[in-house]
């Protein structure tokens, strides 16, 4: 089978890597064979590979970069609407699901020659339905918040691919969250992050502006081997109780991913694939708990200056079944330190733009937070631009210059956030020798704020937001020298 594996842009590259890794799992490997398109040398929104059916559960339980898992029924040339009404009603639609089940139908398009989306997406839905009443005497509904059944289709400028969405649920929602404000940083771009900047378990991680945690809870996720799809692969049985502010509440065991809702996986040879995947991930977790039995031995703090951003990590950090409290101390970032007095490590902070947070969790803008940010978080449509499988990027780019400009102006009105930078680069110089220093932000002029030469630059989008993620390399201080006592 072909997949589509969705990724937030700017990271096809530690995509491709970690969909490599899950193909040599030995409990992914027993399910057939895996070929992995060549990574992209531009930006695709994802990676194409080839693998057994049953590969779609291993991606959708283990990824945790990819945004969806697209399985590939068919594509083909067309140029007007009929085209893909032809296409779409030859499709067994009716060895997928049934008629019983709801339907939704997202199109996405680069250089179609199409007038109107809308207009396809009708086309395509129509003859879906239609395909089903004929065989089987009913039809679907239409259920475009909560579907049973996602279908998505892209058009280029000649040829259109449709897929089956495996995933469900968008798979940066964890179901771990209790985020009651903003829509917070994604998951699956935190995870990305974390592979770019190379970052291992065992590594010193400290993050002085975390927020709600999503770095640090994404990388104990990491060190402990939690499948980032745990929660909603019911691993945890009854135990876990995933916050009433999870997104919404659906994002548990109950619903699961997209698949569990197609005929295919539910015969007894998938079930059981999918029952080994799952014991095969749980003993890897408990022999990665007995290398990490401690929350000190992760070696991952945080602090932040909001404390009831710090409560709200404490709280992200159990439901995401990771063990004890988290190492966090309610602070000023100016004031931070490095955890155990290391002399390196890696700090990674994506902070506020344009705004600091206020003592005692008055109002302010969570660390994770933008409100630039998409609607994936919403059960509205998925961001356009993040399912765009080509390289066209126009809109989103024109969206993001747009935001980055009022951030900017946002800024350069708020003297007291750029002495801010002024002092914290300061501060950086002055207590963080030999670390490596990865900021995520929207402010190209970050730099020159802090003033701090940027050893690396890498573009990234947060939602349709074009950002880069900053990275300083700071220099261990010299031991001062003593001049020689004179006789």
């Amino acid at each position: 089978m072909r997949f589509f594996v969705v990724c937030p842009g700017g990271l096809e590259v530690p995509l491709a890597q970690e969909l490599a890794e899950i193909a040599q799992r030995p409990d992914s490997k027993v399910l057939g064979a895996w070929v992995i398109d060549p990574t992209p040398t531009s930006p695709t929104g994802g990676i194409g590979l080839a693998a057994p059916i049953s590969g779609a559960m291993a991606l959708n339980l283990h990824s945790r970069i990819a945004s969806r898992v697209l399985l590939q029924l068919a594509q083909a040339p067309y140029r007007q609407e009929e085209d893909l009404y032809k296409l779409a009603s030859g499709l067994a639609w009716e060895d997928w699901f049934t008629s019983k089940q709801t339907l939704r139908v997202d199109v996405t398009a680069h250089r179609s020659p199409l007038k109107s989306l809308n207009f396809a997406t009708l086309k395509i839905k129509d003859a879906i339905v239609d395909r089903l009443r004929d065989v089987t005497g009913d039809r679907p509904s239409i259920d475009t918040a909560f579907p049973d059944v996602r279908v998505q289709a892209h058009l280029t400028a000649t040829q259109i691919t449709i897929y089956l969405d495996t995933s469900g649920e968008a798979l940066f929602k964890r179901g771990w969250r209790d985020e009651k404000g903003d829509a917070p940083l994604k998951e699956n771009l935190a995870a990305g992050i974390l592979s770019v900047t190379g970052w291992k378990p065992g590594q010193t991680l400290f993050d002085p502006m975390c927020g709600s945690g999503t770095f640090l809870i994404e990388a104990a996720q990491m060190a402990l081997a939690i499948p980032p799809g745990a929660i909603r692969a019911g691993m945890y049985g009854d135990d876990v109780k995933p916050s009433r502010f999870a997104y919404r509440p659906l994002i548990t065991s109950a619903h699961g991913f997209g698949f569990q809702r197609l005929k295919p996986f539910n015969e007894a040879a998938e079930q059981q694939r999918w029952s080994n995947l799952k014991d095969a991930s749980l003993a890897q977790m408990l022999e990665k708990r007995q290398q990490y039995p401690n929350v000190d031995s992760l070696r991952i703090s945080g602090g932040d200056i909001n404390e009831k951003l710090v409560s709200m990590y404490r709280g992200n950090w159990q439901r995401a079944q990771l063990p004890d409290q988290p190492v966090v101390r309610q602070v000023d970032a100016l004031a931070s330190k490095p955890p155990g007095n290391t002399h390196e490590g890696v700090m990674l902070l994506n902070p506020p733009y344009g705004e600091r947070l206020v003592i005692k969790g008055g109002r302010g803008q969570d660390r994770d937070s933008r409100e630039s940010e998409d609607e994936d978080y919403s059960p509205e449509p998925e961001n356009r631009f993040e399912l765009n499988l080509e390289t066209g990027r126009q809109s989103a780019k024109r969206s993001s210059r747009e935001s980055l400009k009022k951030l900017q102006a946002q800024e350069e009105q708020d003297p007291k956030f750029v002495e801010f930078l002024r002092q914290f680069g300061q501060h950086l110089k002055d207590t963080f020798g030999g670390w490596n220093i990865f900021v995520l932000t929207a402010d190209m002029a970050l730099p020159g704020q802090l003033r701090i030469k940027e050893s690396k630059r890498t573009p990234l989008f947060n939602g349709p937001l074009e950002c880069r993620l900053f990275k300083f390399e700071m220099h261990a201080k010299r031991p001062a020298t003593t001049a020689p006592e004179e006789d």
